[in-house]
């Protein structure tokens, strides 16, 4: 996430919302609300597409031949896997539509099927993923492991009164010894977002790898549409995504909404894959410095602490998960 100013509590944020039509720039940009909502919405949209990159109501259809599926994408890939500027296989897609924003990684991971399948099947598991980003700052199992209360906010330890909260259900939708497939939704987010999904796929690779399919998406309204241009235009004017231009764009990297997709869906790969190399409760100090580690390969897009700050402010958040969020 590009959080950079969520800091008054959700209970203002209707009273923003009405306001932004007209008076955006003038009252919300001075409160960061509009501003920090929308670029929470953006960093919680976790949704998928299926594995072979067609909208997320396809992926059950195909819940039975997803395996093959998902290998003959990676097959696909291959030249973009072997060689890239991420130095890893990888590839990142992010899409933008009229009111819908979608991202998809494509990776090889260099751990077999078998302890994929078995860190990333629990619920659990998840909250100690996403509680690796900077900008999330709760995570709890609800009752049953049927889903995750999620808080998200600032990029420096705050109160959890100060964060939104995001209840996402969760479920797996395939476990066997050839195929993953976890689920995580939620119906509504800040100001007029709504339909977040996040979905994951495993399948057994070559020389015991994995193949990885990590996607999201979410829909938003006027409200959202029009924090988020006013984020684009101020504080996330010189951010950039992954995606290279053509010349005839002027070269260098996307920006806008699609640079923005791109940052997060590789800051989520990327603690994944942390957490995939630590995944034990006493590996915690090493899970954080790799993900951080990580994120620093691609300062230009993802860089916003310095390590010791960012190990701190972890190190208290995840000491805090021992409370329920308020």
């Amino acid at each position: 996430m590009d959080t950079h100013d969520i800091s008054i509590p959700a209970t203002r944020a209707g009273t923003c919302a009405g306001t932004c039509a007209d008076t955006c720039a003038a009252r919300c940009f001075g409160l960061s609300l509009c501003l920090g909502l929308m670029w929470l919405a953006a960093a919680l949209a976790f949704t998928p597409r299926s594995a072979m990159a067609q909208p997320a109501t396809a992926t059950a259809a195909t819940a039975t031949d997803g395996a093959a599926a998902l290998r003959t994408k990676l097959q696909s890939l291959a030249p973009q896997l072997a060689r890239n500027a991420f130095k890893r296989p990888l590839t990142i897609e992010s899409n933008e539509a009229s009111d819908r924003l979608s991202g998809d990684v494509y990776a090889l991971v260099g751990h077999p099927f078998e302890r994929v399948n078995s860190a990333l099947r629990e619920p659990a598991a998840w909250c100690q993923v996403l509680m690796l980003h900077l900008n999330i700052k709760h995570c709890a199992v609800k009752s049953g492991g049927a889903g995750l209360a999620v808080a998200a906010g600032r990029k420096f330890d705050q109160p959890l009164s100060d964060a939104q909260k995001l209840d996402f259900a969760y479920s797996v939708r395939k476990a066997d010894a050839d195929y993953l497939h976890v689920r995580l939704s939620a119906a509504s987010g800040p100001l007029s977002t709504r339909d977040y999904d996040i979905e994951l796929e495993a399948a057994p690779a070559d020389n015991g790898k994995t193949a990885l399919h990590m996607s999201y998406a979410y829909a938003y309204g006027t409200a959202a549409r029009l924090a988020m241009k006013g984020y684009l235009a101020t504080l996330g004017s010189d951010k950039v995504g992954f995606t290279r231009l053509g010349q005839a764009d002027g070269g260098g990297f996307i920006g806008g909404v699609r640079g923005v997709v791109e940052r997060n869906t590789m800051r989520y790969y990327l603690a994944i894959d942390s957490y995939l190399d630590a995944p034990a409760p006493g590996q915690l100090e090493q899970r954080l410095g790799e993900w951080f580690d990580a994120t620093e390969q691609y300062a230009q897009q993802l860089h916003e602490l310095e390590r010791t700050d960012y190990m701190a402010m972890k190190r208290h958040e995840f000491q805090r998960l021992q409370q329920p969020a308020s």
